[in-house]
């Protein structure tokens, strides 16, 4: 899920993302071989590390393929996960592309044979030396469209993890000298926000466009789960029990936090782009985001702010990147294996990592900037002591939807800890069972 989507929703480009894929499904414009066009479809946020280091990539593409026009294309996130089947099923189709990963999305996009299989690639320019491990859980995946295993569908180059981004100043003026480094502390230091008539934790829980509230809860669950437990859930191994253990424990604690105002009300009706701004506006203590924000608070917040992981998590949330894929009916292949490669380059990696993105292949000494070299060195803790739980909404299909109108439900107050999590126990055995049985 990666999200992560954050101003590129904005209506100029929902309606060039319209056009592109309208144009897409007509056979009307992306990849016309025949007139040297090599077209580049993903959908970031101009605004972000990732996409400015991209930038640096096309220039780079440029200049080792003079001949080659290039059109970069920008859609949105919630448009790509739903219009994904059309945009690489058409006469003409991009000739490399952004998508999520997650048995939900990239899974079914492998499955279906929209997407070339890339192992023989991975090997041949050492991504898969780049790229391992838990990194590379989401990169493959079996015949029936599972992840962890089977061949190399897509690559990601750089890397995510949520952690709570703070005002200082809020902080000091309620009392609290240091971030918290317990669970027990940070809920102390949210009823002293609260005491000096701050919401703790900006948040929002609209049912398209409501993000924070599942991190949240999904984070909380993280918190006491070991890995096999998480494994057991992203990748369909074993039973998972959600009336028990970290499931019970973390959705309780959730429900818990609801009640006592940390997250605010009325959050059915607000965006996460809501949350971000009323965090950067100074009205909300503290914003539960990934990367994708760490360079735009850098840029608009007017106040001092730090960031930390929720404390005392045994796993903290997050994962590798979205991915470079190539459609199976891409005209050029080729050039879209070097586009991939170019993106794990040195050159680009570090210049991803100086703006503040988690490069995968990067080196987090080149970096200049102190703080930012110690928000990827942090990233880099977390991978190699496999401490991160990806997204809560990748093991089946449709769960990201079926998340995010429980979680508002919850967050109206409408449905219980329980409640939830006996629905999550149907919907998750129902898709998995579909799933495994294709």
């Amino acid at each position: 899920m990666r999200l992560r989507p954050t101003t590129r929703r904005c209506l100029s480009v929902c309606l060039s993302t319209t056009l592109a894929l309208a144009l897409a499904a007509c056979g009307g414009g992306t990849s016309e071989k025949s007139d040297g066009t090599f077209t580049i479809l993903q959908y970031e946020d101009q605004t972000s590390a990732q996409a400015g280091g991209w930038q640096k990539a096309v220039a780079i593409f440029k200049k080792r393929h003079p001949g080659v026009k290039v059109k970069f294309q920008t859609t949105s996130f919630d448009a790509m996960r739903q219009n994904a089947k059309i945009t690489l099923s058409g006469n003409n189709v991009p000739d490399v592309v952004e998508f999520n990963k997650g048995n939900a999305d990239g899974g079914q996009l492998a499955g279906q044979g929209l997407l070339q299989p890339l192992t023989d690639e991975a090997k041949a320019r050492g991504w898969d030396k780049k790229v391992t491990g838990p990194m590379a859980a989401f990169a493959q995946y079996d015949q029936n469209g599972l992840a962890g295993s089977g061949d190399w569908y897509g690559v990601p180059n750089v890397g995510e993890y949520v952690t709570f981004y703070y005002n200082k100043k809020m902080f000091t003026d309620a009392g609290i000298t240091k971030p918290p480094t317990t669970l027990a502390q940070l809920e102390a230091d949210m009823d002293k926000l609260k005491a000096a008539g701050h919401v703790p934790i900006s948040s929002s829980a609209n049912t398209s466009q409501g993000f924070n509230q599942m991190w949240l809860w999904y984070s909380l669950v993280s918190a006491s789960a070991s890995r096999q437990q998480i494994d057991d859930f992203m990748f369909l191994k074993g039973n998972v029990n959600f009336r028990s253990g970290p499931w019970k424990e973390g959705t309780r604690k959730f429900q818990d936090w609801i009640d006592k105002g940390y997250v605010g009300d009325k959050l059915g009706g607000l965006s996460y782009e809501q949350a971000i701004v009323n965090f950067l506006g100074g009205d909300d203590a503290m914003l539960m985001w990934n990367q994708s924000q760490f360079s735009r608070i850098r840029k608009d917040a007017n106040f001092p702010w730090g960031y930390f992981t929720l404390p005392g998590a045994q796993q903290v949330m997050g994962s590798s990147g979205h991915l470079w894929g190539v459609p199976t009916k891409s005209n050029d292949k080729d050039l879209a294996y070097d586009w991939i490669d170019i993106t794990l380059s040195a050159e680009v990696q570090n210049d991803i990592g100086n703006q503040g993105g988690l490069p995968l292949a990067g080196d987090a000494s080149a970096i200049k900037d102190k703080l930012t070299r110690q928000y990827t060195e942090q990233f880099d803790d977390l991978v190699k002591r496999k401490a991160m739980s990806f997204y809560p909404d990748y093991p089946v299909p449709g769960f990201l939807d079926f998340m995010q109108n429980h979680m508002q439900a919850m967050s109206n107050k409408s449905e219980t800890a329980d409640e939830y999590l006996k629905a999550l126990q149907k919907f998750y055995d129902d898709g998995k069972k579909n799933a495994t049985q294709q």
